[in-house]
Order: C-alpha cells, then sequence, then structure tokens
C-alpha cells in the first residue's frame, strides 16, 4: 500500500507470525502472497493459495487479527507410484491487523483457481463523501 494510502489492513510482522515449529502439526507452512488493492468504500485482498479447498481454508477474526489458514491436501492418485515429487504439501498460514476503518461483520470472501479473494468493506464514516453548502 501506498503511504497516502489509508493503513486500515497491515500485515504482522514476520516475527508475529506463528512460526512452525509452534504449529501443532507437523509439515510445512507456507506464506501465502498477497495484493492488496484499495478504493473509497473497500479494501480487497488477494491471497495465492493453490491447492486449498473451501473446506480446508479458515478465515478467523480476532481482536482486530484477520487470520488465514489453508491446508494443502496431496493429489494422490490410488494406483499410482511416485516418480518425481515437487508438489508441496502443508499449511498456508498469514496474519493481518484490521484497524477501525474496516466493517468486520460484512467482510466477504470467495475462493476460485487457487486465488482467495477477501472484500474488507469500510464503515461508512470512513468513506469519502461531499456535504453540500446551501446558500442563504
Amino acid at each position: 500500500m501506498a503511504d497516502t494510502k489509508s493503513k486500515a489492513l497491515q500485515a504482522k510482522a514476520k516475527t508475529q507470525v506463528t512460526t512452525p515449529a509452534e504449529q501443532t502439526k507437523p509439515g510445512l507452512v507456507f506464506t501465502p502472497a498477497v495484493d492488496i488493492f484499495e478504493t473509497d468504500k473497500e479494501i480487497t485482498l488477494l491471497a495465492d493459495m493453490p491447492g486449498v479447498k473451501a473446506e480446508g481454508l479458515n478465515i478467523d477474526i480476532r481482536e482486530n487479527t484477520l487470520t488465514l489458514d489453508g491446508d494443502v491436501q496431496s493429489p494422490d492418485g490410488s494406483d499410482e507410484e511416485d516418480v518425481l515429487r515437487e508438489y508441496r504439501t502443508g499449511k498456508y498460514y498469514r496474519q493481518f491487523t484490521l484497524s477501525q476503518v474496516i466493517d468486520q461483520g460484512k467482510i466477504g470472501a470467495e475462493l476460485k483457481d487457487g486465488v482467495l479473494r477477501l472484500r474488507l468493506p469500510k464503515v461508512e464514516a470512513a468513506t469519502p463523501r461531499k456535504i453540500a453548502v446551501k446558500a442563504k
């Protein structure tokens, strides 16, 4: 986000994100790449989470912290034997701090083709508006 934009959504510093050693499940932990866009009315967050299915994705908000947590399962075939395996399975995990500008009750999420799209609408008080001036 550019410095001129509001800081309504901020990625937590790397030291604040749970490390793989703190996970209760063994395996790799990936940090999904994100793009964040802002308009006057909402912030859109796109997170790259290939291999995650909707039923394996958890989106949680607690104390103004938005957490993305998704499992990547192996695309195993029933009668297939591994010749080469480069597809990495594990967990995606990322956290963001939400400001008071976000209307947390209206957040929407959609997962399509391995990309999570979160729509974070702004509270009405935070959206720009014009005030009409009456001449007397």
